[in-house]
């Protein structure tokens, strides 16, 4: 299924940097970002749990927003995109290791 992962972190302290890099590095593991602050990420359902308990963890419920946007498996119907940064087809085109 696919995940659209965007979230908002407080960066008015060094702790908040520090959430920020830690955010993106686990969105990063799970998916592509397509906007600074915003990542398609296509999971299975083990991974998708595991997705959203690390973001939990590491976010501040005080001072950031995380919100998940759930697309399913026929995403490709669902997203339509327009202009510069074109991204590749998530299930076809990318390499994870």
């Amino acid at each position: 299924m696919l995940v659209l992962v965007s979230y908002d972190v407080s960066t008015s302290n060094k702790r908040g940097h520090r959430r920020l890099r830690r955010v993106a590095k686990i969105c990063e593991s799970f998916g592509l970002r397509v906007q600074n602050s915003v990542f398609e990420c296509i999971v299975d359902s083990a991974q998708w749990i595991r997705l959203r308990n690390l973001l939990l963890k590491v976010y501040s419920k005080e001072e950031d927003s995380l919100r998940f946007y759930f697309l399913g498996k026929n995403w490709e119907k669902r997203v339509e995109h327009h202009g510069i940064k074109e991204t590749p087809n998530l299930e076809k085109d990318l390499l994870i290791a």
